[in-house]
């Protein structure tokens, strides 16, 4: 029925849907070995390994999304032979691809407009060079938010490059207590400043409105209708120190 209908209003489509697929890391020449082989240089990291989430997904079988170690770096046996050569062996550390095999619908965030360039590789952000693993340790840790490596502690992670945004404040946004995450969306959002929603729907998921009358929209007791058509909570004079003050319980500079 929908096709005829668009037939009729004489516009031409197609159902064909082209998917990308990201190849898992390989090594010309290279065979996979198995991570038995990458434990004995690297001891520490296989034993951390153990317990983390990335181990729990790896299962038995001699192929490329099974294999442990070899997943992200790619077949291991140049690297073996070679004693440990390092341009012989994938380093996800240094590209994001290796990471987006698996995670490929995060790949789609860093094409939105306002995103971490990660896709366009290691990224000079302040003095420092940043990827996945910058963010994300990948040997240890548990899962988090739908299965994403665990920040080992989110707030500090971002105030290392968001210096601005660390404090100590005197009246404290309350929400930084919960993590960054839940104002930005880290990896990349189609909203100015990597905002999870636009301008005030950021703030009203938590600081609830009230409707009292048509048109007329109270936050904490206070008619805001007329201040809304300023800009948003941050932008239109009002509360612009959006993560914390110095002087205003109101966040206010």
């Amino acid at each position: 029925v929908v096709a005829g209908f668009v037939a009729l209003a004489g516009i031409a489509c197609s159902t064909a849907i082209t998917r990308i697929l990201v190849a898992p890391p390989q090594i010309p020449g290279a065979e996979y070995v198995g991570s038995e082989a990458c434990a004995d240089c690297h001891e520490k990291l296989n034993h951390s390994f153990r317990y983390a989430t990335h181990a729990l997904l790896v299962a038995e079988g001699d192929n490329a999304k099974n294999v442990g170690c070899e997943s992200c770096h790619g077949p291991a046996s140049v690297h073996v032979e070679s004693g440990g050569e390092r341009r012989t062996i994938v380093n996800p550390s240094k590209t994001p691809e290796a990471c987006f095999t698996c995670h490929q619908n995060t790949r789609g965030d860093f094409a939105l407009p306002n995103a971490h360039p990660a896709t366009a590789g290691p990224l000079a952000l302040t003095s420092a060079k940043i990827t996945c693993n910058d963010c994300h340790e990948p040997h240890s840790g548990s899962a988090q938010r739908g299965g994403g490596v665990q920040l080992a502690n989110e707030r500090e992670l971002c105030v290392s490059c968001h210096v601005a945004q660390r404090g100590p404040w005197v009246f404290e946004h309350e929400a930084l207590r919960e993590g960054c995450t839940v104002c930005h969306s880290p990896h990349g959002s189609v909203n100015a400043a990597m905002l999870r929603e636009r301008d005030s729907s950021v703030c009203t998921k938590c600081h609830f409105q009230e409707q009292t009358a048509p048109g007329a929209i109270l936050f904490g007791g206070r008619d805001h209708t007329t201040l809304l058509g300023r800009g948003s909570c941050f932008s239109g004079g009002c509360h612009e120190a959006v993560h914390g003050s110095q002087v205003s319980s109101s966040l206010r500079f």
